[in-house]
């Protein structure tokens, strides 16, 4: 006789357990065990009951011996179809786990908010008013052709506009693009999701929707949020009606029923890139999604990544020119001797010191603290800490120095090299340029934005605004001006993208003036220079994609780095050559003894995207099988996983 059975997800890390499970429904909760539910089920090799989501029903013929449902935990249907199929195929691309993409996603149960839920009728659907449909025609209608692109569902990426909102205070330009985008496609009966890299970009998002589509229809997915309005908010992407999704990375996920549109902004920015397993970028879950579910795909930044730029050239996505181009007003001081202190040339100086008649500056340094670097005041041999090593910083003027890595005081620092008992600074960090800043414009107010003074907004008074890359103010109507120091010292980090990430930093810098203001990259010559002058960030992306091409280096191929016991990093190179006979032997790099643990291995693999599919599915199977191999743990604990892998690596250095 036939007999219902369901086929569930158990939420575990474990690698061999990332698939379905069937288990007997009880007649006592055939009714309750539905497709999306969360139920608790026995786990014989554990002996022990787990929390697991049901994703399908199926009839069995009962040949069959199988356990049963120990419990339905909620009826709230929390998993549809399309999510489950989503997280399988990103799981599968970057081979991981596809619970490891659920957690992100689903929240832990609030009880008191889904009983709430499951009581009230279900959101209505609901509009913007006409006045809002007009705003966003006019503001779409400086990007000819983008409107239609979005309605037939293409795949787009337009550069945003350089500047403040021309109506506003504090919300980028770029903000107001995305936001006339989402009302847009609201309009149309659909829904919208606008993925961002940080809380400071979703805020310009928010303030850039309100009051312009219904409350009810714009909704917030925040990590950082309490738990019982993350999951208020959940619940509410799982509605029929459409709505707006303003979220961070994992809001690439949010399961509206109906994607009209789907939005990554700023797609070069670390903090797109998901930490834990299986590291999946929100850039690249987002082609995964649009390519699966439909509807429009739209990257928008102020840079060109060359990972969005390979798309451009291979035609899978298109590039969407405005009708009128805007760039900053860029100059290039290659001088770096003058006041104060020899770090701003004359030529920025007097343009700040014109500027703040009128408005805020800003003046971007490349590290946080008074002097991140100390060097022997004798033979200029680094300053490093006498416990392990570390290098040494000042907190403040005549402090004495802190380890950066493992926090000793130096009390009685001697140089190894030359005896010197005294040091000095090699480097100014936010702190010491606000000194010399400060000293150099008298009666100026001048604010610190850094990791330890958050300083999210300054008003339209003259001020000196000193800030780390990435910790920028926003300035009510635009910067004044803008002065970029420490170009040459962030080009010298070694790593592969550092001319991508430095032109991305200037570049958003650069767009936080107001129009027309005047932007100086003080000490840097060359191709970046030169990129960020002409404002020509896409020209920068194709030619690094060109010098990157011989070479195999990311992203004209995926990377894979392999992780793990000596023995079982060479089990899984040996399968992925068996899966990809045609992978030539240059394509390996390693494997090499991490430094840190000499017991540990590491090879990278390099492998075209149409040879995607058998390299994950033989590197997946390596880790499953190596985690097999490895037993229980001591005392009967968790099995011990000897193999780590982790798929498109962005930089080798990694």
């Amino acid at each position: 006789m036939s007999r219902p059975v369901a086929r569930v997800l158990i939420d575990s890390p474990l690698p061999q357990l990332d698939r379905l499970f069937d288990y007997r429904i009880p007649d006592a909760l055939t009714a309750q065990t539905l497709p999306g539910v969360r139920v608790r089920v026995p786990l014989r090799s554990a002996g022990r009951v787990v929390d697991a989501f049901v994703v399908d029903l199926v009839d069995d013929d009962g040949s069959r011996e199988l356990s049963s449902l120990e419990a339905v935990v909620s009826p709230a249907q929390v998993l549809p179809a399309s999510l489950y199929a989503l997280a399988r195929r990103v799981a599968d691309r970057a081979a991981g786990s596809a619970s490891d993409i659920l957690r992100l996603v689903v929240p832990k149960r609030q009880v008191r908010v889904e009983k709430a839920w499951l009581a009230a009728d279900p959101p209505a659907p609901t509009a913007p008013a006409p006045e809002a449909r007009q705003w966003a025609d006019e503001q779409l209608a400086g990007f000819p052709g983008l409107t239609e692109a979005l309605a037939s569902g293409e795949r787009v990426v337009v550069d945003a506009p350089p500047r403040p909102d021309a109506a506003g205070t504090t919300i980028g330009a770029w903000a107001t693009l995305l936001a006339a985008a989402a009302v847009q496609t609201l309009g149309g009966g659909r829904s919208a999701v606008l993925v961002v890299p940080d809380h400071r970009d979703q805020a310009q998002l928010e303030a850039a929707l309100a009051g312009r589509v219904p409350e009810d229809a714009l909704v917030v997915d925040d990590a950082a949020r309490p738990n019982p309005e993350r999951y208020r908010a959940f619940l509410r992407t799982l509605a029929t009606a459409p709505c707006i999704v303003v979220g961070k990375r994992s809001a690439v996920y949010a399961p509206v029923p109906e994607l009209g549109m789907l939005a990554i902004w700023d797609d070069g920015d670390p903090l797109l890139e998901e930490p834990l397993a299986p590291y999946v970028h929100a850039r690249d879950a987002a082609l995964v999604r649009q390519e699966l579910h439909g509807g429009a795909l739209l990257f928008a930044g102020h840079t060109r990544t060359t990972d969005v730029e390979r798309l451009v050239g291979v035609g899978w996505v298109r590039e969407i020119a405005a009708a009128r181009r805007e760039t900053a007003r860029v100059i290039l001081d290659a001088a770096q001797a003058s006041r104060p202190g020899e770090r701003v040339p004359s030529a920025a100086f007097q343009t700040a010191r014109e500027a703040l008649q009128h408005g805020p500056v800003l003046v971007q340094v490349a590290r946080p603290g008074y002097a991140p670097v100390l060097v022997c005041a004798q033979c200029r041999a680094p300053a490093r800490c006498a416990h392990c090593g570390g290098p040494l910083h000042a907190r403040a003027p005549r402090a004495v120095p802190v380890c950066t890595w493992c926090g000793h005081t130096a009390v009685g620092w001697r140089c190894p090299a030359c005896e010197s008992e005294r040091v000095r600074f090699a480097s100014s960090g936010s702190e010491r340029t606000a000194d010399e800043l400060g000293r150099a414009f008298p009666n100026t107010r001048v604010i610190v934005a850094d990791g330890d003074h958050l300083v999210l907004r300054v008003d339209d008074a003259p001020a000196l605004v000193v800030a780390t890359r990435g910790a920028e103010p926003i300035a009510e109507g635009g910067y004044r001006a803008v002065i970029l120091l420490d170009g040459e010292r962030m080009l010298l980090a070694d790593a592969l993208r550092i001319g991508e990430s430095c032109l991305r930093w200037w570049s958003n810098a650069a767009a936080l003036a107001a129009s027309g203001a005047p932007v100086h990259l003080v000490g840097v010559t060359g191709p970046v220079a030169r990129a960020l002058a002409t404002w020509n960030q896409a020209g920068y992306a194709r030619s690094e994609l060109a010098a990157r091409a011989p070479l195999l280096m990311p992203p004209t191929v995926r990377v894979a780095a392999v992780t793990g016991a000596p023995q079982a990093v060479e089990r899984a190179l040996s399968d992925v050559r068996t899966a990809v006979p045609t992978l030539p032997p240059a394509a390996v790099l390693g494997p090499v003894r991490l430094e840190d643990d000499p017991a540990t291995m590491r090879a990278l693999v390099r492998f075209e995207y149409g040879e995607g599919r058998p390299v994950t599915e033989a590197l997946r199977a390596a880790v499953v099988r190596e985690a097999l191999r490895g037993g229980r743990g001591r005392g009967g604990g968790r099995a011990r996983n000897t193999l780590r892998v982790r798929v498109d690596v962005p930089d080798p250095e990694l």
